[in-house]
């Protein structure tokens, strides 16, 4: 056998991971975002030597935590300029100084809290404080290059984890579980008060339609599609829009919404005739509801996946509309013993909506058809319709009528119920709280609501290196048997 090269697949490492644009001496050519990213993420700066561009000294006592959605690259970050006391904001990470105004930084909202723009450059001048990456690194460009492809830089830093990390690896297994069984009822407390005020005011299948459809409009769009519950409410009591059928809801709901294209395509296409259909229907009832189109701004399509395009989510609202044995349906699921493993199944029966003739085939108005029919509610989102509205809402209304029966039922289905899909907010849970443990550590929906929980309790009343938070002493006290006062509620 021919023995192989010494160092070859160190050699092979080199070459998958140092870009061409990592070549020392290449001033044109700034390193990569994504590595000018994890650089500013692992602090690998001379941390002693950072200045501003406007000759301030910055110290950063915290480089934030990296979002990977709309928005900074980095939020909660917390930086000092000279002398002045700290101050907690957000970090924006871009290849040129330039990158500012032409990515449009300087017109978007989400971005009125960035306290510093890092750049790979050394500009001339700047409009906002700026910190030049370029001569701070702490290695040769090609080195952090070939660093970024390693484990180490999928690794949490230091100092990323909150100070409650610790207190709550060393609990006993047993007192994590009712720790987080208790936040977790919390949070089902607090979602249940919310539908409860609501239906004192509409009553309860009508606050249930309202949590129903926020919950399709994902964090994005929560208020468009609550409005649209609101009016869809009034209609319902009226004897017509009952006998309504999925398609004139979905009409309906699509001129409510602003949604429907002003101009119809010229070819006789699938899309052609659905919305020549759909304008032949709202075109009756345009001038009624005039006063009620929501205008296009309050929509927010940015960094939506297809299948959760408004356009899309009303197409699934409409047969719920269209359906009058829903709520019966509900409250026979509810009081009808299921096996666990059915749960999801169960659930996604009743609420997932027929094949429909367009919108099985399209995500929306403006897609290609695709190859194959696809569900216009996926099982992973029957979770979230659960356990932050259905379960709430019957909860509610047991705990109201003094059914503690049906309370217990309840809580039994949210504590058992199978966890949700895993997202951004449930991994800055977990790398604050758990020291990054992976999603199976949170193996039912309970547990990751208690975590998100515990998040909005304290962690949003804190920053990033958790000043004044009493969650890590309390946790101590705990887990020594001196913080364990009874409560009767949230």
């Amino acid at each position: 056998m021919m023995p192989i090269q010494a160092n070859l697949y160190a050699g092979w490492r080199r070459q998958a991971f140092a870009a061409p644009v990592l070549r020392e001496g290449d001033s044109a050519s700034p390193p990569p975002e994504r590595l000018l990213q994890a650089v500013w993420h692992h602090q690998r700066l001379r941390r002693d030597q950072l200045q501003t561009l406007d000759g301030r000294r910055l110290q950063v006592l915290h480089p934030g935590f990296w979002n990977r959605e709309a928005g900074p690259d980095f939020r909660g970050a917390v930086l000092q300029f000279d002398a002045d006391q700290p101050r907690t904001g957000d970090v924006e990470i871009d290849l040129r100084p330039a990158d500012w105004h032409g990515h449009g930084h300087d017109r978007n909202p989400a971005f009125q809290n960035v306290l510093l723009h890092v750049v790979g450059d050394r500009p001339d001048s700047a409009s906002q404080p700026s910190l030049s990456l370029k001569g701070v690194l702490d290695s040769p460009v090609s080195e952090l290059g070939e660093w970024l492809g390693s484990e180490a830089a999928r690794q949490t830093p230091a100092g990323i984890e909150g100070r409650c990390a610790a207190p709550l690896k060393e609990l006993p297994a047993e007192t994590l579980d009712e720790l987080l069984r208790q936040a977790a009822r919390c949070r089902l407390q607090a979602k249940a008060a919310l539908l409860q005020a609501r239906a004192r005011q509409a009553g309860w299948e009508q606050a249930l339609r309202e949590g129903l459809f926020r919950a399709l409009g994902y964090k994005q769009n929560v208020w468009p599609l609550q409005r649209l519950a609101e009016i869809t409410g009034g209609l319902l009591a009226g004897q017509p829009a009952a006998r309504a059928t999925a398609f004139d809801w979905q009409a309906r709901l699509l001129g409510l919404a602003g949604l429907l294209p002003a101009e119809l395509p010229r070819a006789a296409s699938g899309i052609g005739a659905y919305l020549r259909r759909a304008w032949d229907f709202w075109w009756r009832e345009r001038d009624q509801f005039a006063d009620s189109v929501l205008p296009r701004e309050a929509w927010r399509f940015h960094g939506l996946r297809p299948a959760n395009h408004p356009q899309r989510q009303l197409a699934l609202a409409g047969h719920w509309l269209a359906r009058t044995d829903l709520f019966a349906q509900l409250e026979k699921w509810f009081v009808t013993e299921v096996p666990e493993r059915l749960l999801v199944d169960s659930l996604h029966e009743i609420l997932q909506a027929p094949g429909d003739d367009f919108w099985s085939w399209h995500w929306t108005l403006n897609s290609a058809r695709m190859a194959k029919p696809q569900l216009l509610l996926g099982a992973t989102r029957v979770t979230d319709l659960a356990v932050n509205v259905i379960l709430p809402w019957f909860w509610v209304r047991a705990v109201a009528g003094g059914n503690e029966t049906l309370r217990q039922v309840a809580e039994a289905r949210y504590y058992l119920w199978p966890a949700a899909e895993d997202n951004a907010a449930l991994r800055f849970a977990r790398q604050r709280l758990l020291r990054g443990a992976g999603p199976r550590t949170l193996r039912t929906a309970a547990r990751q609501q208690a975590l998100l929980q515990i998040g909005r309790d304290f962690c949003e009343h804190s920053n990033a290196v958790c000043e004044q938070c009493p969650f890590p002493d309390l946790v101590r006290r705990c887990g020594d048997g001196s913080g364990r006062e009874a409560s009767s509620g949230c």
